[in-house]
């Protein structure tokens, strides 16, 4: 029977889905050290850009040669988005414990977050596909989800549904810990990868 063929639906579901784990397993290690998680987490974006276009081959040695690459950039990078987050949940924090819940902690959170979210939505996608400082690749993040506001409103939803849905009882947990950061990288990367093309083809023609 088809289904059950090397070349079924079936084969190929349980296959993304080893891989899904695979890459979800070395993100993890190695964002262990903390320092790394921004290389490990361009490393994953260069698999689930892949991924879009199913060409990501052998993903161990894929991820270990984007780790490699991207370190330089990437652990300022994480370092940097790791600050702003914990930031904002100090904000946060404030609104909920100052007496009055004083606005202004919770208008600076919203813009915040927004702000956080713009420069950081596409910053690793970026980081995995082109050679730029991180500066320009914040810059470059934060420009896209204007010009591409529709796209980033979606991508943000959708992974916000998914957050929802793996934090929702234990077993969905479980699912979390086993695939959901690879789940959301490859959220971002399809649109993502949809964006960088359109820029690449604007680029030529202009």
């Amino acid at each position: 029977m088809k289904l059950f063929s090397i070349d079924g639906p079936l084969y190929n579901f349980f296959s993304r889905l080893l891989d899904m784990i695979k890459l979800n397993v070395l993100w993890f290690l190695f964002s262990l050290p903390v320092v790394t998680i921004g290389a490990s987490t361009a490393a994953a974006f260069s698999i689930t850009l892949r991924m879009v276009d199913e060409r990501e081959g052998y993903i161990a040695k894929q991820f270990w040669t984007a780790f490699k690459a991207n370190l330089k950039q990437g652990i300022p990078a994480g370092l940097l988005n790791l600050f702003f987050v914990y930031a904002l949940y100090l904000d946060f924090q404030l609104f909920h414990a100052v007496e009055g819940n004083p606005i202004y902690f919770l208008i600076l959170g919203i813009v915040g977050s927004v702000m956080c979210f713009g420069y950081f939505i596409y910053a690793y996608a970026l980081m995995a596909r082109y050679d730029n400082t991180l500066l320009k690749t914040l810059k470059n993040s934060m420009d896209i989800s204007v010009k591409y506001f529709g796209r980033t409103v979606m991508i943000a939803v959708v992974v916000a549904v998914e957050i929802i849905v793996f934090i929702f009882n234990t077993t969905t947990m479980f699912l979390g810990l086993l695939i959901g950061p690879a789940v959301i990288f490859l959220t971002i990367s399809g649109p993502a990868m949809y964006i960088f093309r359109d820029i690449e083809r604007k680029s030529k023609e202009g």
